[in-house]
């Protein structure tokens, strides 16, 4: 068997662009940086360094000062970024410490930049067996992408392919010095099950046993590829203004359903849909009536008008909330929705804002009486959900505004007359 190439060798001499590197201090971190600090188009790109110090470890400034002396003798810039780890935000201590890295990595990330982490082949074995033993699809199955888009730049697993004991081989020959968290050896953690119990014994039948695992991931990952184009031409053709029409769902086989759904919750940018949510969408909402809907994680898909709503659940207001706005300035809603008056430097006297409390009646433009407010909102079909974020504007005790496309006669011609406009953005708009 031949020896195995050095790293550099197995890194791209051309870097992409500017690389940000992912620097725990561990041995993949560690082996990666100085790989790519070996080349020197990496470092007139400009190459540099993050450390994220969570803050959950008795040696979490020894690791800082570790990362920091390293990138010093490589003559590579490294920030350090300190993080607060939620510990009830219902994902476990190692999820959450992983959600906060995440956000710290896409707000240091740079535009164009390229996050290169040291995920290597035995990692992606291992991400294969823990998606198949949850029961996961194509997708998942499919583990780490070598390469995908992430908040202003590229995320990079260059390493992908290259088993550890290369990388442990090249530490050793360059006699570099790397942190051993305790945390990867302890078995409560299932990856680290994984690792230390069941991939040596797997590889004592199938010595190729991570080759292979990682082979099929890949495999999985061009099954998923295909299936996508499909789905992506699907969800253009009936879901592009991300509304999903439920009858052209309906055609589809059970299991394309499901995939499309997960596939159009995914273009949202929204939390994963779980097995559960399938099933409650195909039992309760895709045969229901409107108003049906399905919540998790913060997001709920609502039926409506033969179409699926992908929206954050409603935010209620403050019981009795009010108030008083001259229109010089956009005005701020509980919900995080905003009024603004465009076109004129304000009201003559100052309206009073507040909620639907019920009974409202509006007298429309052309109209020679007034109409219930509950009626006049059904006529416009507005959604639900906007009606119970609609701010109403009143002039002492006449409603002049519902939201900004139910005006009064009076307050529509005040705006005509001056060409302005009333501006309401709902929180989910």
């Amino acid at each position: 068997m031949s020896a195995p190439r050095d790293v550099p060798a197995l890194l791209p001499a051309q870097s992409p662009g500017p690389v940000l590197v992912a620097l725990s201090g561990g041995l993949d971190s560690s082996v990666l940086l100085h790989a790519l600090a070996a080349l020197p188009d990496y470092r007139a790109r400009g190459l540099r360094a993050l450390h994220i110090h969570h803050g959950l470890h008795a040696q979490a400034d020894a690791w800082q000062a570790h990362c920091a002396a390293l990138c010093a003798s490589l003559g590579v810039a490294c920030e350090v970024r300190r993080v607060e780890v939620a510990r009830d935000s219902g994902l476990g201590l190692e999820g959450a410490a992983r959600a906060a890295r995440r956000a710290a990595f896409a707000e240091v990330l740079r535009a164009g930049e390229w996050l290169a982490l040291a995920h290597h082949r035995d990692d992606q074995a291992e991400t294969f067996l823990l998606r198949a033993l949850r029961g996961s699809g194509p997708e998942g199955l499919a583990a780490m992408q070598a390469q995908r888009p992430f908040a202003a730049g590229q995320l990079w697993r260059p390493l992908l392919a290259v088993p550890r004991e290369v990388l442990r081989a090249y530490a050793q020959r360059h006699a570099l010095c790397w942190i051993e968290d305790p945390a990867n050896t302890d078995l409560h953690h299932d990856r680290n099950f994984l690792r230390h119990q069941v991939l040596p014994l797997l590889r004592q039948r199938w010595p190729q046993a991570e080759a292979a695992l990682a082979a099929s991931a890949a495999l999985s990952g061009q099954a998923s590829a295909l299936l996508g184009v499909r789905e992506e031409a699907w969800l253009a053709e009936h879901a592009p203004d991300n509304t999903l029409a439920l009858d052209a769902l309906r055609r589809e086989p059970p299991a394309q359903r499901a995939r499309l759904l997960r596939r159009w919750v995914a273009q949202q940018a929204a939390p994963a849909l779980p097995a559960r949510g399938i099933a409650a969408l195909e039992n309760e909402v895709l045969h229901a009536g409107d108003g049906a809907r399905f919540a998790w994680h913060g997001v709920e898909i609502r039926r409506w008008r033969a179409h699926l709503h992908l929206l954050p659940p409603p935010a209620p207001w403050p019981a009795a909330w009010s108030a008083s706005w001259d229109g010089r300035a956009p005005l701020a809603l509980p919900d995080g929705g905003e009024l603004a008056l465009h076109g004129a430097a304000g009201f003559a006297q100052p309206l009073t804002v507040r909620a639907r409390r019920g009974g409202e009646r509006l007298r429309l433009p052309g109209r020679t009486h007034s109409s219930a407010l509950k009626h006049l909102l059904q006529e416009a079909a507005m959604p639900p959900w906007r009606r119970f974020a609609l701010p109403l504007l009143w002039e002492g005790d006449t409603l002049q505004a519902a939201g900004d496309t139910l005006l009064s006669a009076p307050f529509a011609a005040w705006l005509q007359a001056r060409g302005a406009q009333l501006a309401w953005r709902p929180p989910a708009a």
